[in-house]
């Protein structure tokens, strides 16, 4: 199967069921299907399974409820980082579940993402949009409070060329913090810019796709890669 049946497959079966938003493990797979790096991710619908795949994906791990229902995990006490032995696991996954139910109890629940720990690095936000005057519209910025307090983003149309990228990632102000400060390592442009190239060019393609939130994307020291470690792909009517 190629890349673009891939995508298209778990498009139709969103579509089918008519949902308009993917699940984490939907957009993950899709994002992975498109040569996009994700942190590795699979759904645990039991203790038993979590057990397994906690050993196939290796500790440390970190957990997330998985419901369609509930957009942001945080408030639901829905997330927890660290994981670090098998009792953990076990806990940590009867707890996520109890807490969703108590934050909604209405929830559809289906299980919770058991996914690989990645050590902490310097987090940005790549996202897209289908502009209805533009098309497909790219948008980068720093994670935290450079986005939600500062707004400190910039965007391109695509499809863009990794040189566009780059551009994209020296415009916004908090560059110098990517680039290398006080004695810190530059990060790895060179990567986070060929994922905001694919990230374009996946828009630009499916037009289906009317919204792509990375956020955050953990983007290492030069050389070491730049990883989506939560995605929210929401559909449209494309064109």
């Amino acid at each position: 199967m190629t890349s673009k049946q891939k995508i298209l497959e778990i498009l139709n079966s969103a579509k089918t069921e008519n949902r308009r938003e993917l699940s984490e493990m939907e957009s993950k797979s899709l994002l992975e299907a498109w040569g996009i790096p994700v942190n590795r991710t699979a759904l645990a619908r039991d203790v038993d399974e979590a057990v397994r795949i906690g050993r196939e994906i290796r500790y440390p791990l970190v957990l997330k409820i998985a419901s369609p229902d509930i957009i942001h995990k945080s408030d639901a006490k829905g997330v927890m980082v660290g994981i670090s032995s098998e009792l953990e696991l076990k806990q940590a996954f009867n707890e996520i579940i109890k807490n969703a139910r108590e934050y909604k109890p209405g929830a559809r629940i289906l299980g919770v993402t058991i996914q690989e720990y990645l050590p902490p690095a310097r987090e940005v936000i790549v996202g897209a949009i289908q502009d209805p005057s533009f098309g497909a519209t790219v948008m980068f910025g720093l994670g935290g409070i450079w986005v939600e307090v500062l707004k400190d983003i910039s965007f391109r149309l695509a499809p863009l060329t990794i040189e566009e990228a780059k551009e994209m990632i020296k415009e916004i102000k908090g560059y110098p913090v990517l680039a290398g400060i006080r004695g810190t390592p530059p990060a790895d442009i060179e990567a986070l810019a060929s994922l905001i190239q694919k990230v374009g060019q996946l828009a630009y393609e499916f037009p289906e796709i009317a919204e792509m939130d990375l956020n955050p994307v953990f983007v290492f020291n030069e050389g070491k890669g730049a990883v989506a470690v939560d995605a929210r792909i929401v559909l449209g009517e494309g064109k």
